[in-house]
């Protein structure tokens, strides 16, 4: 049986921040990650973050991960880390259960941090299931990890900050993208990345979604319509593309499964993008001792991921007794980033639904 004080599920941007946040005010920390390598989502972003220097603005995502795992360094003897490491359960006495290299570990932290970030969701039509349609994180993993264009001819689905982002992405790597459509009736992206994609000749289409793909062995085209004021189909606005590749980017669902099976009290919150746990200021949800950071907490950009993260982590310490001297200065700045970081019109839509599952005391 492996004992830590601490135990990080998940090594993405939220995982390797709580991590070095924690192990900085002397707690023990345990990485468990399901992947081979520790970065998460960071390992495929290539363009420049927003934010302020202390989220690592104008850095680009797989160098924020180089940056974290040598930070880690300063601590290598308070984290220990495990890669292709699968969490497949909690038990009643404390006793996580893994899949290690495929072998069966059992762990005993004294504390959870879940930083298990999100899966992308899909959209039913017509043919969905042929060839060449991807999620908009399988299309970063073949272009920005293995250097494989997914085809020629793109077919964007969804305006959002990752639509837009790897939209751009495409075109750097010689992708021709057809066009961009949202189905609501504004962009739902930062204006900035909109206004690089069109002014490369992109059109950007709200209102509008996609009808059916077309082939028979993949991708051969696709067909859009225009969505009126009720987001219901215009009959006679089809438009007919010829594309090989249709990317999906309409968003993200909170991976919470480890959520559930442990018991947290969880609440669906659309604003942040699917069921979220209850949690308090600390961010420690219902179950005593089971703290969240990043989009398994609610679905928002990866600064605000790598904020929680240091939150999460500094939080999880000192309930262990950690950290007296130093908790309240850093707790103070980590909460000031993040009201920073959630600041505007896309930042309300988050606090409006952070305030439905916060609460203002710890759990007892």
């Amino acid at each position: 049986m492996i004992t830590t004080e601490i135990a990080i599920i998940g090594g993405g941007p939220a995982g390797l921040s709580a991590a070095i946040s924690a192990a900085s005010l002397g707690a023990k920390v345990a990485i468990l990650e399901r992947d081979g390598r520790l970065g998460g989502q960071l390992i495929k972003q290539t363009h420049k973050f927003f934010g302020s220097e202390k989220q690592y603005a104008s850095t680009r995502g797989f160098d924020i991960a180089k940056i974290l795992e040598e930070e880690m360094e300063k601590y290598k003897d308070k984290i220990d880390i495990y890669t292709n490491a699968t969490v497949l359960g909690l038990y009643e006495d404390g006793v996580l259960t893994i899949e290690h290299n495929k072998k069966y570990m059992k762990m005993k932290p004294e504390k959870i941090i879940v930083a298990t970030g999100a899966s992308e969701k899909f959209l039913s039509f017509p043919n969905n299931d042929l060839p060449g349609i991807y999620g908009a994180g399988a299309v970063q993993t073949l272009m920005n990890e293995y250097g494989v264009k997914p085809g020629n001819n793109v077919l964007m689905v969804g305006a959002g900050n990752i639509g837009l982002i790897v939209s751009y992405q495409l075109m750097q790597a010689g992708v021709r993208v057809k066009a961009i459509i949202d189905a609501a009736p504004q962009i739902g992206g930062y204006l900035v990345h909109a206004s690089k994609v069109r002014r490369a000749g992109v059109p950007i289409l709200v209102s509008h979604t996609i009808k059916r793909a077309h082939g028979k062995e993949s991708v051969e085209g696709a067909t859009i319509w225009q969505l009126d004021e009720r987001w219901q189909p215009i009959e006679g606005t089809e438009k007919y593309l010829d594309v090989d590749v249709i990317c999906i980017s309409v968003g993200l669902s909170p991976l919470t499964e480890f959520l559930w099976q442990a018991g947290c009290e969880m609440k669906y919150i659309p604003e942040l993008g699917g069921h979220v746990a209850i949690r308090d200021e600390n961010l420690e949800t219902s179950v005593n001792g089971i703290f969240i950071a990043g989009d398994v907490a609610g679905v928002e950009e990866a600064s605000s991921a790598m904020v929680e993260g240091r939150l999460a982590g500094i939080c999880a310490a000192n309930s262990l007794g950690y950290g007296d001297d130093r908790f309240e200065e850093l707790r103070r700045d980590y909460t000031e980033q993040l009201k920073s970081l959630r600041s505007g019109p896309v930042g309300a839509k988050i606090v409006s639904g952070l305030s439905k599952v916060t609460v203002k005391k710890q759990f007892a």
